[in-house]
């Protein structure tokens, strides 16, 4: 077998991509770029950050272009010939991506006159919802080639995508240091490359191999090293001042360990394993639950207008609403938040920098942890959206108390249980619904993330910070009682949200018991 015709290749392909594709995580490093260039003010800025989370929360679109032309099941051709493929969505991503960094870029260093502020949250739309389409290609095409193992995989390409901001930031402060105008041109330029180098790997393979968990285990180990690197990186940079010769071999290490998935495309080409699914489906029709495993598969393969009208839908609908508009909301005012509690810029600042770990942390350790427990405790994936939905709660409250060191724990527990919902929302999609419009689907669950932050942020936290302030003297609130109600309301929010996944819970085990039994028998 060519070693270029496999699903570690495909796999390590997406995870490469995904690495350069989380440049909206960096939002904060580039903006004062576009702010000071443009003359806006930070009301203005905000407008343009409002568009950046719509189009990173908008990948219908993306969903409906991988059920067209790149799932297995697509019937596209070009004079007669099969075209189609996941390259053909990530090329579209990485487009809209070059032209949106691109003319923004252009924009801030006054190549071109200064665009109206309309153009400039088009631009940033452009560039965010490009995103979505590499984020799709590559989780879809994961979990095509891993159904038995859909949340390991969905927690590795997620847990990639959350660390990818910190990985951008620190190759390119290795020579630019603090300048945010050149970095905007890579973010146009850098996932580009990228995707055109690898995008034709990404491919789905209807076989599986015997040590597919093995593999994946090491993967994983793989992922969580190359966390703890930045993580440690990270804290000595906050600490210590490093110069040009310390930064560039920090960033050659970190570039060996993301070659390392190389690793286990090499040891699985070496041991030649593999399993033809259809042999594994010849020997299922010898065993009597053969055609009620294929009758529930048609049945709950879904379209995305099938999906809206079930409860199911709806319930993680809710659930990623509270889970993903809460954490959303806590992240995008932590400056905030940070002031009115005593820290000092430094202290926001690198808690603002570990959240790309504390996220990676949840959508990895969710994904691994879920699977581990489905196929031994057999327990339904949906109990652990609440079980993390009610860490959430938690985390929110330990805010709310004010204690010194508070805000810390809380945005700890907060970070890491937030990130898992960008794991198990996926994961339990594709198994509920099926996976022949799962991008579609997942795409527009995501979509009430914003909307829950929207009502959080507007409706909740800065109307009661607006009404504390009216209360004082000064411009300014300051104390424990400036966001306390705030997030004391987001607590009661998720723990709602965590009632639902329970209600979720009983009602897909059933549904659970059958993937439980249907995996056994592979």
């Amino acid at each position: 077998m060519a070693v270029n015709n496999n699903k570690w290749i495909a796999t390590v392909a997406s995870i490469w991509i995904q690495c350069t594709s989380g440049s909206l995580y960096t939002f904060s490093f580039y903006s004062p770029a576009i702010k000071a260039s443009q003359g806006y003010d930070q009301s203005t800025l905000d407008i343009v950050s409002v568009f950046k989370d719509f189009g990173a929360n908008s990948g219908v679109l993306s969903g409906l272009l991988y059920s067209a032309i790149a799932s297995p099941s697509s019937t596209f051709t070009f004079r007669g010939r099969s075209c189609g493929g996941p390259w053909i969505v990530l090329l579209t991503g990485a487009i809209q991506c070059f032209v949106g960094y691109f003319l923004m870029w252009l924009s801030v260093t006054g190549t071109i006159p200064r665009p109206p502020l309309p153009f400039m949250c088009l631009f940033m739309l452009l560039a965010a919802h490009g995103v979505t389409f590499l984020n799709t290609a590559n989780v879809v095409t994961a979990v095509l080639n891993f159904p038995n193992q859909s949340g390991t995989i969905v927690g590795i390409m997620k847990g990639f995508l959350g660390l990818s901001g910190a990985i951008l930031l620190q190759l390119y402060q290795t020579i630019f240091k603090d300048e945010p105008t050149p970095y905007i041109l890579m973010l146009s330029l850098l996932p580009l490359l990228n995707t055109l180098i690898f995008m034709c790997n990404v491919k789905s393979f209807q076989r599986n191999e015997i040590n597919e968990k093995k593999n994946l285990n090491t993967l994983s180990l793989i992922s969580l090293i190359i966390a703890a690197y930045l993580f440690s990186i990270i804290i000595i940079q906050q600490t210590l001042p490093l110069n040009l010769p310390t930064r560039i071999i920090i960033s050659l290490v970190l570039l060996i360990l993301l070659a390392s998935p190389l690793y286990v495309t090499l040891k699985s080409h070496s041991t030649q394993n593999y399993q033809s699914l259809n042999t594994n489906q010849e020997i299922l029709e010898e065993h009597e639950l053969e055609n009620e495993h294929e009758s529930e598969s048609i049945k709950h393969d879904k379209n995305l207008l099938q999906a809206i009208c079930t409860v199911n839908f709806w319930c993680l609908f809710l659930t990623t609403a509270t889970g993903m508009g809460t954490g959303l909301a806590t992240v995008n005012n932590l400056a905030q938040v940070g002031e009115s509690l005593g820290y000092s810029s430094h202290e926001t600042t690198t808690l603002a920098s570990l959240w790309s770990i504390w996220n990676f942390v949840g959508r990895f350790g969710a994904g691994y942890v879920s699977d581990h427990v489905l196929y031994t405790k057999k327990w339904a994936r949906p109990v652990f959206i609440a079980i993390t939905l009610g860490f959430m709660s938690i985390g929110h409250c330990v805010i709310a108390s004010g204690f010194p060191g508070a805000l810390y724990v809380g945005f700890v527990l907060v970070g890491v249980f937030y990130g898992s919902q960008w794991s198990l929302m996926p994961t339990i999609a594709s198994e509920v619904f099926g996976v022949s419009h799962f991008g579609t689907i997942f795409n527009t669950i995501t979509i009430s993330g914003p909307i829950g932050s929207y009502f959080i942020s507007v409706r909740v936290i800065g109307y009661l910070y607006d009404r504390e302030v009216g209360r004082g003297v000064t411009e300014y609130c300051s104390g424990t009682h400036c966001f306390r109600l705030s997030f004391v309301i987001m607590a009661f929010v998720t723990f709602m949200g965590s009632m639902v996944a329970m209600w979720l819970f009983f009602r897909t085990r059933g549904l659970y018991e059958k993937i439980v039994v249907k995996r056994e028998l592979f």
